[in-house]
Protein backbone atom coordinates (compact mmCIF):
# COMPACT_ATOMS: atom_id res chain seq x y z
CA UNK A 1 0.00 0.00 0.00
CA UNK A 2 1.34 3.55 -0.61
CA UNK A 3 3.19 4.66 2.62
CA UNK A 4 2.61 8.57 3.96
CA UNK A 5 4.95 10.65 3.79
CA UNK A 6 4.43 13.16 6.49
CA UNK A 7 4.85 17.04 6.28
CA UNK A 8 4.45 17.49 10.22
CA UNK A 9 8.05 19.70 10.93
CA UNK A 10 8.60 18.62 14.40
CA UNK A 11 11.23 21.38 14.88
CA UNK A 12 8.75 23.94 14.71
CA UNK A 13 7.78 26.17 17.69
CA UNK A 14 4.09 25.29 17.02
CA UNK A 15 4.55 21.62 17.10
CA UNK A 16 6.64 21.74 20.82
CA UNK A 17 3.90 24.03 22.19
CA UNK A 18 1.11 21.31 21.07
CA UNK A 19 3.48 18.60 22.03
CA UNK A 20 3.89 20.27 25.61
CA UNK A 21 0.07 21.22 26.11
CA UNK A 22 -1.18 17.54 25.52
CA UNK A 23 2.21 16.37 27.71
CA UNK A 24 0.37 18.81 30.50
CA UNK A 25 -2.86 17.27 30.06
CA UNK A 26 -1.48 13.62 29.99
CA UNK A 27 0.23 14.27 33.42
CA UNK A 28 -3.05 15.83 34.80
CA UNK A 29 -4.57 12.86 34.57
CA UNK A 30 -2.02 10.80 35.83
CA UNK A 31 -1.63 13.12 38.65
CA UNK A 32 -5.41 12.24 39.70
CA UNK A 33 -4.94 8.73 39.12
CA UNK A 34 -2.01 8.77 41.37
CA UNK A 35 -4.08 11.16 43.82
CA UNK A 36 -6.34 7.92 44.15
CA UNK A 37 -3.45 5.65 44.79
CA UNK A 38 -2.37 7.50 47.72
CA UNK A 39 -5.59 8.25 49.38
CA UNK A 40 -5.98 4.22 49.29
CA UNK A 41 -2.44 4.21 50.40
CA UNK A 42 -3.02 6.02 53.67
CA UNK A 43 -5.08 3.39 54.58
CA UNK A 44 -2.64 1.01 54.53
CA UNK A 45 -1.91 0.58 58.34
CA UNK A 46 -5.36 -0.47 58.85
CA UNK A 47 -5.43 -2.84 56.53
CA UNK A 48 -1.93 -4.46 57.22
CA UNK A 49 -3.32 -4.29 61.02
CA UNK A 50 -6.72 -6.17 59.99
CA UNK A 51 -4.47 -9.12 57.36
CA UNK A 52 -5.87 -7.57 54.99
CA UNK A 53 -4.16 -6.46 50.93
CA UNK A 54 -4.99 -3.13 49.83
CA UNK A 55 -7.27 -3.45 46.31
CA UNK A 56 -4.72 -2.23 44.29
CA UNK A 57 -2.51 -4.93 45.67
CA UNK A 58 -4.90 -7.63 45.23
CA UNK A 59 -5.33 -6.29 41.64
CA UNK A 60 -1.22 -6.80 41.20
CA UNK A 61 -1.43 -9.97 42.86
CA UNK A 62 -3.98 -11.53 40.49
CA UNK A 63 -2.34 -10.44 37.18
CA UNK A 64 0.35 -12.21 35.39
CA UNK A 65 3.50 -10.86 36.04
CA UNK A 66 4.23 -8.64 33.40
CA UNK A 67 1.80 -9.09 31.48
CA UNK A 68 -0.19 -5.98 29.69
CA UNK A 69 -3.17 -5.01 31.38
CA UNK A 70 -5.69 -2.23 29.93
CA UNK A 71 -7.08 0.06 33.14
CA UNK A 72 -10.51 0.75 32.63
CA UNK A 73 -12.57 4.29 33.07
CA UNK A 74 -9.92 4.99 36.10
CA UNK A 75 -11.57 8.14 36.37
CA UNK A 76 -15.27 7.20 36.58
CA UNK A 77 -17.02 9.86 38.93
CA UNK A 78 -14.54 12.12 39.11
CA UNK A 79 -15.74 15.29 40.86
CA UNK A 80 -19.19 14.16 40.81
CA UNK A 81 -21.46 12.94 44.08
CA UNK A 82 -19.10 12.81 46.69
CA UNK A 83 -15.98 13.61 45.40
CA UNK A 84 -14.72 16.74 46.43
CA UNK A 85 -11.50 16.52 45.19
CA UNK A 86 -10.54 13.97 42.97
CA UNK A 87 -9.35 11.19 45.50
CA UNK A 88 -12.41 8.92 44.71
CA UNK A 89 -12.64 9.20 41.02
CA UNK A 90 -12.94 5.16 39.67
CA UNK A 91 -16.39 4.40 40.59
CA UNK A 92 -15.44 2.61 43.90
CA UNK A 93 -13.31 -0.14 41.62
CA UNK A 94 -10.33 -0.63 40.00
CA UNK A 95 -10.80 -2.31 36.36
CA UNK A 96 -9.40 -3.55 32.93
CA UNK A 97 -8.55 -6.20 31.07
CA UNK A 98 -5.70 -8.54 31.41
CA UNK A 99 -3.63 -11.74 31.99
CA UNK A 100 -4.44 -14.36 35.03
CA UNK A 101 -3.38 -18.03 34.63
CA UNK A 102 -2.43 -17.02 30.87
CA UNK A 103 -6.44 -16.03 29.84
CA UNK A 104 -7.13 -13.48 29.24
CA UNK A 105 -10.00 -11.81 31.82
CA UNK A 106 -11.97 -8.61 32.71
CA UNK A 107 -11.41 -7.99 36.35
CA UNK A 108 -13.09 -5.65 38.95
CA UNK A 109 -11.95 -5.03 42.59
CA UNK A 110 -13.76 -2.70 44.88
CA UNK A 111 -11.74 -0.01 46.25
CA UNK A 112 -12.86 -0.76 49.84
CA UNK A 113 -9.48 1.63 51.16
CA UNK A 114 -12.14 4.73 49.89
CA UNK A 115 -15.24 4.84 51.42
CA UNK A 116 -15.56 1.53 52.17
CA UNK A 117 -16.09 0.42 48.45
CA UNK A 118 -19.37 1.87 48.66
CA UNK A 119 -20.94 2.43 45.18
CA UNK A 120 -22.27 5.71 44.13
CA UNK A 121 -24.34 6.14 40.52
CA UNK A 122 -20.87 6.23 38.89
CA UNK A 123 -19.64 3.37 40.25
CA UNK A 124 -23.10 1.56 39.11
CA UNK A 125 -22.49 2.87 35.50
CA UNK A 126 -19.14 1.72 35.72
CA UNK A 127 -20.09 -2.06 36.55
CA UNK A 128 -23.09 -1.88 34.06
CA UNK A 129 -20.14 -0.64 31.22
CA UNK A 130 -17.68 -3.56 32.22
CA UNK A 131 -20.55 -6.36 32.12
CA UNK A 132 -20.89 -4.74 28.28
CA UNK A 133 -17.75 -5.29 27.89
CA UNK A 134 -17.63 -8.67 29.11
CA UNK A 135 -20.36 -10.08 27.09
CA UNK A 136 -19.43 -8.38 23.72
CA UNK A 137 -15.78 -10.12 23.99
CA UNK A 138 -16.46 -12.63 25.50
CA UNK A 139 -14.08 -12.72 28.53
CA UNK A 140 -13.99 -14.65 32.10
CA UNK A 141 -14.97 -11.73 34.77
CA UNK A 142 -13.34 -11.73 38.34
CA UNK A 143 -14.71 -9.93 41.05
CA UNK A 144 -12.32 -9.21 44.18
CA UNK A 145 -15.30 -8.00 46.63
CA UNK A 146 -15.32 -5.71 49.61
CA UNK A 147 -18.09 -3.12 49.91
CA UNK A 148 -20.27 -1.82 52.00
CA UNK A 149 -23.13 -1.71 48.88
CA UNK A 150 -24.44 1.47 47.80
CA UNK A 151 -23.82 4.48 49.11
CA UNK A 152 -27.05 5.32 50.84
CA UNK A 153 -27.17 9.42 49.87
CA UNK A 154 -27.89 8.21 46.64
CA UNK A 155 -29.98 5.47 46.66
CA UNK A 156 -32.63 6.79 45.20
CA UNK A 157 -30.31 6.26 42.04
CA UNK A 158 -28.65 3.23 42.47
CA UNK A 159 -31.56 0.57 43.51
CA UNK A 160 -33.79 0.14 40.77
CA UNK A 161 -30.95 -0.06 38.11
CA UNK A 162 -29.03 -1.59 40.19
CA UNK A 163 -31.55 -4.62 39.61
CA UNK A 164 -29.37 -4.67 36.08
CA UNK A 165 -25.82 -6.02 37.25
CA UNK A 166 -27.76 -9.34 38.75
CA UNK A 167 -29.70 -9.28 35.61
CA UNK A 168 -26.34 -9.28 33.90
CA UNK A 169 -24.88 -11.94 35.80
CA UNK A 170 -27.55 -14.57 35.29
CA UNK A 171 -27.46 -13.98 31.44
CA UNK A 172 -23.43 -13.72 31.58
CA UNK A 173 -23.64 -17.17 33.10
CA UNK A 174 -26.00 -18.29 30.91
CA UNK A 175 -24.05 -16.96 27.77
CA UNK A 176 -21.10 -19.71 29.14
CA UNK A 177 -18.95 -16.63 30.46
CA UNK A 178 -17.86 -17.71 33.94
CA UNK A 179 -17.46 -15.55 36.81
CA UNK A 180 -15.11 -15.74 39.76
CA UNK A 181 -15.75 -13.99 43.08
CA UNK A 182 -13.26 -13.27 46.26
CA UNK A 183 -15.16 -12.04 48.80
CA UNK A 184 -12.62 -10.27 50.90
CA UNK A 185 -14.77 -8.52 53.20
CA UNK A 186 -18.61 -7.01 53.77
CA UNK A 187 -20.78 -8.46 51.07
CA UNK A 188 -24.15 -7.05 52.85
CA UNK A 189 -27.60 -7.21 51.30
CA UNK A 190 -27.77 -6.72 47.74
CA UNK A 191 -23.91 -6.64 47.40
CA UNK A 192 -24.00 -10.77 48.99
CA UNK A 193 -25.41 -11.11 45.52
CA UNK A 194 -22.87 -10.30 43.23
CA UNK A 195 -20.77 -13.41 44.82
CA UNK A 196 -24.22 -15.21 44.64
CA UNK A 197 -24.57 -14.78 41.33
CA UNK A 198 -21.33 -15.71 40.22
CA UNK A 199 -20.13 -19.18 39.19
CA UNK A 200 -17.14 -19.45 41.48
CA UNK A 201 -17.75 -17.97 44.85
CA UNK A 202 -14.14 -17.80 47.30
CA UNK A 203 -14.13 -16.53 50.92
CA UNK A 204 -11.34 -15.12 52.98
CA UNK A 205 -11.65 -17.29 56.36
CA UNK A 206 -12.01 -14.60 59.72
CA UNK A 207 -12.49 -11.49 57.01
CA UNK A 208 -15.64 -12.41 54.26
CA UNK A 209 -19.33 -12.14 55.36
CA UNK A 210 -22.00 -12.56 53.58
CA UNK A 211 -25.86 -11.83 54.51
CA UNK A 212 -29.27 -10.01 53.17
CA UNK A 213 -28.86 -8.06 57.27
CA UNK A 214 -26.14 -7.60 59.30
CA UNK A 215 -26.37 -8.66 62.89
CA UNK A 216 -27.85 -5.01 63.92
CA UNK A 217 -30.54 -5.25 61.06
CA UNK A 218 -31.24 -8.79 62.00
CA UNK A 219 -32.18 -7.38 65.72
CA UNK A 220 -33.86 -4.09 65.15
CA UNK A 221 -36.17 -6.49 62.17
CA UNK A 222 -37.00 -9.86 63.95
CA UNK A 223 -35.14 -9.57 67.79
CA UNK A 224 -32.74 -12.46 67.14
CA UNK A 225 -28.86 -11.69 68.35
CA UNK A 226 -26.77 -13.71 65.90
CA UNK A 227 -22.75 -13.00 65.40
CA UNK A 228 -21.40 -11.78 61.98
CA UNK A 229 -19.93 -15.27 61.51
CA UNK A 230 -23.17 -17.58 62.45
CA UNK A 231 -25.08 -15.16 60.25
CA UNK A 232 -22.83 -14.84 57.23
CA UNK A 233 -19.04 -15.87 57.88
CA UNK A 234 -16.80 -17.77 55.19
CA UNK A 235 -16.82 -20.99 57.21
CA UNK A 236 -20.92 -21.14 57.57
CA UNK A 237 -21.61 -20.36 53.45
CA UNK A 238 -18.64 -23.14 52.81
CA UNK A 239 -20.17 -25.90 55.13
CA UNK A 240 -23.76 -24.91 55.79
CA UNK A 241 -25.59 -22.41 53.36
CA UNK A 242 -23.05 -24.33 50.06
CA UNK A 243 -23.23 -20.47 49.01
CA UNK A 244 -19.40 -20.74 49.35
CA UNK A 245 -16.84 -23.03 46.81
CA UNK A 246 -13.55 -22.33 48.57
CA UNK A 247 -12.68 -20.73 51.91
CA UNK A 248 -9.09 -19.12 51.79
CA UNK A 249 -6.84 -18.18 54.85
CA UNK A 250 -6.20 -14.63 54.03
CA UNK A 251 -6.39 -12.13 50.90
CA UNK A 252 -3.59 -13.47 48.56
CA UNK A 253 -4.92 -17.21 49.59
CA UNK A 254 -7.97 -16.26 47.89
CA UNK A 255 -6.70 -14.73 44.80
CA UNK A 256 -3.92 -17.92 44.06
CA UNK A 257 -7.33 -20.14 44.59
CA UNK A 258 -9.21 -17.31 41.64
CA UNK A 259 -5.76 -18.41 39.60
CA UNK A 260 -6.03 -21.68 39.94
CA UNK A 261 -9.38 -21.64 39.02
CA UNK A 262 -9.15 -19.73 35.97
CA UNK A 263 -5.94 -22.49 35.01
CA UNK A 264 -8.54 -25.00 35.31
CA UNK A 265 -10.77 -23.55 32.79
CA UNK A 266 -8.56 -24.46 30.10
CA UNK A 267 -9.91 -21.22 28.97
CA UNK A 268 -7.27 -20.78 25.97
CA UNK A 269 -7.38 -24.28 25.00
CA UNK A 270 -10.94 -23.82 23.74
CA UNK A 271 -9.87 -21.46 20.41
CA UNK A 272 -7.49 -22.11 17.72
CA UNK A 273 -4.50 -19.39 18.63
CA UNK A 274 -5.15 -16.60 16.02
CA UNK A 275 -1.85 -16.50 13.16
CA UNK A 276 0.78 -14.14 14.74
CA UNK A 277 1.82 -12.48 11.26
CA UNK A 278 4.83 -10.16 10.08
CA UNK A 279 4.46 -6.24 10.15
CA UNK A 280 7.04 -3.61 10.31
CA UNK A 281 6.38 -0.50 13.13
CA UNK A 282 5.38 2.70 11.67
CA UNK A 283 8.02 4.59 9.91
CA UNK A 284 7.47 8.07 12.35
CA UNK A 285 7.76 7.93 15.99
CA UNK A 286 4.38 7.55 18.48
CA UNK A 287 6.14 10.41 20.32
CA UNK A 288 5.43 12.59 18.15
CA UNK A 289 1.85 11.96 18.03
CA UNK A 290 1.13 15.10 21.43
CA UNK A 291 2.26 17.45 18.52
CA UNK A 292 -0.09 16.71 15.85
CA UNK A 293 -3.34 17.97 16.92
CA UNK A 294 -2.77 21.84 17.17
CA UNK A 295 -4.02 23.11 20.47
CA UNK A 296 -6.37 25.92 18.81
CA UNK A 297 -9.15 23.72 17.59
CA UNK A 298 -9.81 26.23 14.56
CA UNK A 299 -5.85 25.47 12.48
CA UNK A 300 -6.67 22.25 10.34
CA UNK A 301 -3.85 20.09 9.97
CA UNK A 302 -4.21 16.76 8.68
CA UNK A 303 -5.44 13.63 10.00
CA UNK A 304 -2.96 11.00 7.94
CA UNK A 305 -0.22 12.43 10.29
CA UNK A 306 -1.93 10.37 13.12
CA UNK A 307 -2.73 7.28 11.29
CA UNK A 308 1.37 7.30 9.74
CA UNK A 309 2.31 7.26 13.52
CA UNK A 310 0.26 4.38 14.00
CA UNK A 311 -0.07 1.88 11.10
CA UNK A 312 1.91 -0.60 10.05
CA UNK A 313 4.72 0.73 7.98
CA UNK A 314 3.11 3.90 7.49
CA UNK A 315 0.73 2.72 4.84
CA UNK A 316 -2.35 3.83 3.94
CA UNK A 317 -4.50 3.47 1.02
CA UNK A 318 -6.52 6.29 0.69
CA UNK A 319 -10.32 5.88 -0.15
CA UNK A 320 -12.30 8.30 -2.75
CA UNK A 321 -10.13 11.16 -1.59
CA UNK A 322 -10.55 13.27 -4.84
CA UNK A 323 -14.51 13.23 -4.60
CA UNK A 324 -14.39 14.39 -0.72
CA UNK A 325 -11.28 15.29 1.37
CA UNK A 326 -12.67 16.72 4.55
CA UNK A 327 -14.04 12.77 5.60
CA UNK A 328 -11.04 10.95 5.26
CA UNK A 329 -11.48 6.74 4.32
CA UNK A 330 -8.87 4.29 3.58
CA UNK A 331 -7.25 1.01 4.72
CA UNK A 332 -4.27 0.29 7.04
CA UNK A 333 -2.45 -2.75 8.68
CA UNK A 334 -2.29 -3.25 12.30
CA UNK A 335 0.09 -5.57 13.62
CA UNK A 336 -0.58 -7.87 10.62
CA UNK A 337 -4.55 -7.20 10.20
CA UNK A 338 -6.43 -5.20 8.17
CA UNK A 339 -8.55 -2.00 9.58
CA UNK A 340 -10.41 0.46 8.07
CA UNK A 341 -10.17 3.90 9.48
CA UNK A 342 -12.41 7.06 9.35
CA UNK A 343 -10.64 10.36 10.11
CA UNK A 344 -12.02 13.86 9.71
CA UNK A 345 -10.03 16.86 8.48
CA UNK A 346 -12.73 19.06 8.73
CA UNK A 347 -16.82 19.24 8.98
CA UNK A 348 -18.70 16.03 7.55
CA UNK A 349 -20.47 16.89 4.03
CA UNK A 350 -22.85 15.43 2.49
CA UNK A 351 -20.20 14.14 -0.08
CA UNK A 352 -18.14 12.76 3.02
CA UNK A 353 -21.08 11.23 4.48
CA UNK A 354 -22.14 8.98 2.00
CA UNK A 355 -18.37 7.95 1.27
CA UNK A 356 -18.13 6.93 4.73
CA UNK A 357 -20.95 5.24 4.55
CA UNK A 358 -20.06 3.38 1.56
CA UNK A 359 -17.11 2.76 3.03
CA UNK A 360 -18.29 1.10 6.46
CA UNK A 361 -20.54 -1.02 3.89
CA UNK A 362 -16.83 -2.38 2.32
CA UNK A 363 -15.37 -3.41 5.60
CA UNK A 364 -18.88 -4.86 7.03
CA UNK A 365 -18.97 -6.81 3.84
CA UNK A 366 -15.71 -8.42 4.43
CA UNK A 367 -15.09 -8.10 8.21
CA UNK A 368 -12.69 -5.76 8.38
CA UNK A 369 -13.32 -3.62 11.88
CA UNK A 370 -13.29 -0.44 11.82
CA UNK A 371 -11.13 3.04 13.35
CA UNK A 372 -12.60 6.07 13.66
CA UNK A 373 -10.44 9.07 14.54
CA UNK A 374 -12.74 11.74 15.83
CA UNK A 375 -11.84 15.28 14.88
CA UNK A 376 -14.81 17.34 14.04
CA UNK A 377 -16.86 20.48 14.18
CA UNK A 378 -19.94 18.17 13.00
CA UNK A 379 -21.79 18.26 9.94
CA UNK A 380 -21.41 21.26 7.70
CA UNK A 381 -24.36 23.61 7.80
CA UNK A 382 -25.80 26.18 5.48
CA UNK A 383 -28.00 26.81 2.47
CA UNK A 384 -25.81 24.51 -0.08
CA UNK A 385 -25.42 21.73 2.71
CA UNK A 386 -29.30 21.94 3.00
CA UNK A 387 -30.14 21.45 -0.48
CA UNK A 388 -27.53 19.11 -1.13
CA UNK A 389 -29.31 16.98 1.33
CA UNK A 390 -26.65 16.68 4.35
CA UNK A 391 -29.60 15.23 6.36
CA UNK A 392 -30.26 12.36 4.18
CA UNK A 393 -26.76 11.74 3.69
CA UNK A 394 -25.50 12.25 7.53
CA UNK A 395 -28.76 9.42 7.94
CA UNK A 396 -27.17 7.10 5.80
CA UNK A 397 -23.83 7.61 7.75
CA UNK A 398 -25.34 7.29 10.66
CA UNK A 399 -27.28 4.55 9.47
CA UNK A 400 -23.88 2.23 8.37
CA UNK A 401 -22.12 3.03 11.73
CA UNK A 402 -24.86 1.75 13.81
CA UNK A 403 -26.07 -1.12 11.71
CA UNK A 404 -21.97 -2.28 11.12
CA UNK A 405 -21.47 -5.49 12.13
CA UNK A 406 -17.65 -5.49 12.93
CA UNK A 407 -16.14 -4.59 15.96
CA UNK A 408 -15.92 -0.10 15.78
CA UNK A 409 -13.38 1.17 18.04
CA UNK A 410 -12.99 5.00 18.61
CA UNK A 411 -10.30 7.51 19.30
CA UNK A 412 -11.56 11.27 20.23
CA UNK A 413 -8.59 12.60 19.50
CA UNK A 414 -9.66 16.23 18.63
CA UNK A 415 -13.24 17.70 18.91
CA UNK A 416 -16.31 15.48 18.87
CA UNK A 417 -19.37 17.79 17.87
CA UNK A 418 -23.29 17.55 17.53
CA UNK A 419 -23.94 14.66 15.34
CA UNK A 420 -20.65 14.43 13.99
CA UNK A 421 -19.68 12.95 17.42
CA UNK A 422 -22.97 10.03 16.73
CA UNK A 423 -21.72 9.88 12.77
CA UNK A 424 -17.87 8.71 14.19
CA UNK A 425 -19.20 6.36 16.64
CA UNK A 426 -19.55 8.15 19.78
CA UNK A 427 -20.76 6.81 23.02
CA UNK A 428 -24.31 6.77 21.94
CA UNK A 429 -23.62 4.67 18.38
CA UNK A 430 -21.85 1.81 20.75
CA UNK A 431 -18.43 1.26 19.96
CA UNK A 432 -17.03 -1.77 20.85
CA UNK A 433 -14.15 0.32 22.87
CA UNK A 434 -13.57 4.19 22.94
CA UNK A 435 -11.01 6.22 23.95
CA UNK A 436 -9.96 9.33 24.65
CA UNK A 437 -6.83 12.01 24.34
CA UNK A 438 -6.94 14.31 26.99
CA UNK A 439 -7.13 17.87 24.88
CA UNK A 440 -10.26 16.47 23.52
CA UNK A 441 -13.59 17.57 23.66
CA UNK A 442 -17.00 16.38 23.32
CA UNK A 443 -20.12 18.65 23.03
CA UNK A 444 -23.46 19.76 21.31
CA UNK A 445 -21.37 22.59 19.60
CA UNK A 446 -19.01 24.99 20.67
CA UNK A 447 -18.97 27.11 23.90
CA UNK A 448 -19.08 30.45 21.96
CA UNK A 449 -21.33 29.33 19.45
CA UNK A 450 -23.92 27.87 21.68
CA UNK A 451 -23.53 31.57 23.89
CA UNK A 452 -24.13 33.23 20.68
CA UNK A 453 -27.11 30.94 19.76
CA UNK A 454 -28.75 31.87 23.11
CA UNK A 455 -28.05 35.61 22.62
CA UNK A 456 -29.61 35.91 19.02
CA UNK A 457 -32.40 34.23 20.67
CA UNK A 458 -33.10 36.14 23.34
CA UNK A 459 -32.15 39.40 21.83
CA UNK A 460 -35.48 38.09 18.99
CA UNK A 461 -37.52 37.34 21.92
CA UNK A 462 -37.30 40.92 23.45
CA UNK A 463 -37.64 42.87 20.32
CA UNK A 464 -40.73 40.73 19.82
CA UNK A 465 -42.30 41.59 23.12
CA UNK A 466 -41.24 45.67 21.96
CA UNK A 467 -38.37 45.99 24.42
CA UNK A 468 -35.04 47.29 23.41
CA UNK A 469 -32.68 44.52 24.22
CA UNK A 470 -30.20 44.95 27.40
CA UNK A 471 -26.89 44.46 25.99
CA UNK A 472 -25.48 43.60 29.73
CA UNK A 473 -27.65 40.93 30.18
CA UNK A 474 -27.34 39.53 26.60
CA UNK A 475 -23.75 39.41 27.57
CA UNK A 476 -24.22 37.59 30.61
CA UNK A 477 -26.05 35.49 29.20
CA UNK A 478 -23.57 34.96 26.61
CA UNK A 479 -20.54 34.38 28.20
CA UNK A 480 -22.16 32.10 31.34
CA UNK A 481 -23.38 29.90 28.45
CA UNK A 482 -19.68 29.78 26.25
CA UNK A 483 -18.12 28.77 30.23
CA UNK A 484 -20.92 26.33 30.74
CA UNK A 485 -20.62 24.31 27.95
CA UNK A 486 -16.87 24.89 28.03
CA UNK A 487 -16.57 22.97 31.67
CA UNK A 488 -18.65 20.85 30.15
CA UNK A 489 -16.66 19.51 26.84
CA UNK A 490 -13.50 19.03 28.47
CA UNK A 491 -12.03 15.44 28.36
CA UNK A 492 -11.99 14.90 32.21
CA UNK A 493 -15.78 15.72 32.13
CA UNK A 494 -16.43 13.51 29.83
CA UNK A 495 -14.43 10.30 31.19
CA UNK A 496 -16.14 11.24 34.57
CA UNK A 497 -19.58 11.06 33.27
CA UNK A 498 -18.24 7.63 31.58
CA UNK A 499 -18.62 8.95 28.02
CA UNK A 500 -15.70 7.08 26.91
CA UNK A 501 -13.79 3.97 28.35
CA UNK A 502 -11.00 6.20 29.62
CA UNK A 503 -7.97 9.47 28.59
CA UNK A 504 -5.09 7.67 27.23
CA UNK A 505 -1.29 9.11 26.14
CA UNK A 506 -1.57 9.59 22.73
CA UNK A 507 1.93 7.93 22.30
CA UNK A 508 0.03 4.77 23.77
CA UNK A 509 -2.59 5.04 20.36
CA UNK A 510 -1.22 2.22 18.54
CA UNK A 511 -0.58 -0.21 21.74
CA UNK A 512 -4.16 0.20 22.93
CA UNK A 513 -6.06 -0.04 19.34
CA UNK A 514 -3.73 -3.38 18.31
CA UNK A 515 -5.11 -4.75 22.16
CA UNK A 516 -8.69 -4.03 21.72
CA UNK A 517 -8.60 -5.40 18.11
CA UNK A 518 -7.00 -8.26 19.45
CA UNK A 519 -9.33 -8.94 22.25
CA UNK A 520 -12.25 -9.01 19.41
CA UNK A 521 -10.54 -11.02 16.70
CA UNK A 522 -10.37 -13.90 19.99
CA UNK A 523 -14.37 -12.69 21.08
CA UNK A 524 -15.10 -13.74 16.93
CA UNK A 525 -12.90 -17.33 17.57
CA UNK A 526 -14.57 -18.38 20.28
CA UNK A 527 -17.50 -20.68 21.21
CA UNK A 528 -19.53 -20.68 24.12
CA UNK A 529 -21.23 -23.36 25.81
CA UNK A 530 -24.78 -21.98 26.31
CA UNK A 531 -27.42 -23.01 28.94
CA UNK A 532 -31.46 -21.41 29.66
CA UNK A 533 -30.43 -20.18 33.09
CA UNK A 534 -26.80 -20.17 34.03
CA UNK A 535 -25.17 -22.02 36.95
CA UNK A 536 -27.19 -22.27 39.83
CA UNK A 537 -26.35 -23.62 43.48
CA UNK A 538 -29.17 -26.15 43.92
Amino acid sequence: MPVIESQLDTQSEEFRQNHAAVLEAVAECRAIENKVVEKSESQREKFEKRGKLLPHERVARLLDPGSPFLALQPLAGYMMHDDRDGTEAGGASIAGIGYVSGARVLLAASNSAIKGGTITPAGLRKSLRLQEIARENKLPIISLSESGGANLNYAAEIFVEGARTFANQARLSAMGIPQITVVHGNATAGGAYQPGLSDYCIMVRGQAKMFLAGPPLLKAATGEVATDEELGGAEMHATVAGTAEYVAENDADGIRIAREIMASLGWQDQITPAPKKDFLPPRYDAEELPGVVPADPRKPYDVREIIARIADNSDFLDFKNDWDGATVCGWIHMEGYPVGVIGNNGPITHQGAAKAAQFIQLCDQTNRPLLFLHNTTGFLVGTEPEQGGIIKHGSKMIQAVANARVPKISIVIGGSYGAGNYAMCGRGLDPRFIFAWPNSKVAVMGGQQAGMVLRIVAEQKQRAMGMEPDEKVLELLQQSTAQKLDSQSTALYGTAHMWDDGIIDPRDTRKVVAFVLDICREAQRRPLNTNTFGVARL
